[in-house]
């Protein structure tokens, strides 16, 4: 499933391309023919991501809320519209391109109430401006499930997903099963100050890189990491193979009901 940087690009693009514009929607697969119908010929006054949920916003009050799942996928180029092919949810034109979405959890035209019932019941969102970590803190330090799976609850941290829960630990030195109220409010906020970091990157370059500048291939003289996730990472999706640090195996286990990565050295138990 994208994490939440993918969302924040997503919102990015459809903005660039879109914003300002009356546009054309419909729904060539027909699932999505009635939402289609409210927004089609109105303008799209501006994008949002919160978490791994995107909107857009159209004149007259009306959003458009898309949650991709595991398998939905956007793409878009520019006009003439191509003929569509397969399973097509939703397609967008506007002025100079077009827009297709496949494969969506959510495709969804939502009132301002239920739009906001949404965010309602999202934690906070490390790439939004209005976050903030102590709310979120407020979650975290009065629980007693393990940091792993509170990083990966989106009531308590939006947008953050199996990598970079995996990740942020590894860097934080925390094994994953620490309780949330093993851990003071500073040690948090030096948690998600590092999280917000590594995504804000992830924002710009579009895929999810975590090691620190001294762990990078060039440094190491070592080959880049061949995944089809891409990005170099410390623990995640390396079972076996020796941290970049100590040079202990990387462990493998499931927490939560996730894939879960760890160094028992350099994340010991405390």
């Amino acid at each position: 499933m994208p994490e939440g940087h993918t969302i924040h690009r997503l919102a990015a693009r459809h903005r660039e391309l879109f914003a300002g514009q009356v546009v054309d929607v419909d729904s060539p697969q027909g699932r999505f023919a009635d939402g289609a119908g409210l927004v089609s010929g109105r303008r799209l006054e501006d994008t949002e991501a919160y978490g791994k949920h995107l909107f857009h916003h159209f004149a007259g009050e009306l959003s458009l809320h898309i949650h991709l799942g595991l398998y939905g996928k956007f793409a878009d180029g520019e006009l003439p519209v191509p003929a569509p092919v397969g399973q097509l949810r939703m397609r967008m034109s506007g002025d100079a391109h077009w827009l297709e979405l496949r494969g969506s959890t959510a495709c969804e035209v939502l009132s301002p109430v239920e739009v906001d019932a949404i965010r309602v019941r999202l934690g906070q969102d490390p790439l939004r401006d209005d976050a903030d970590a102590l709310t979120a803190y407020r979650k975290v330090g009065s629980s007693s499930k393990a940091l792993f799976a509170l990083l990966l609850d989106q009531t308590v941290v939006a947008g953050c997903g199996l990598i970079y829960a995996n990740e942020v630990l590894f860097r934080a030195g925390l094994a994953p099963a620490t309780p949330g109220r093993a851990i003071g409010a500073a040690q948090w906020v030096e948690i998600w100050d590092d999280l917000r970091a590594l995504m804000k990157e992830g924002v710009v370059r579009g895929r999810i890189d975590t090691v620190h500048t001294a762990h990078t291939p060039e440094a190491m003289r070592r080959a880049p990491r061949i995944d089809r996730h891409g990005g170099e990472v410390y623990v995640y999706r390396r079972p076996g193979q020796p941290c970049l640090v100590c040079g202990s195996p990387i462990l493998r286990g499931e927490m939560a009901g996730r894939n879960l990565y760890w160094c028992a050295t350099c994340q010991k138990d405390r």
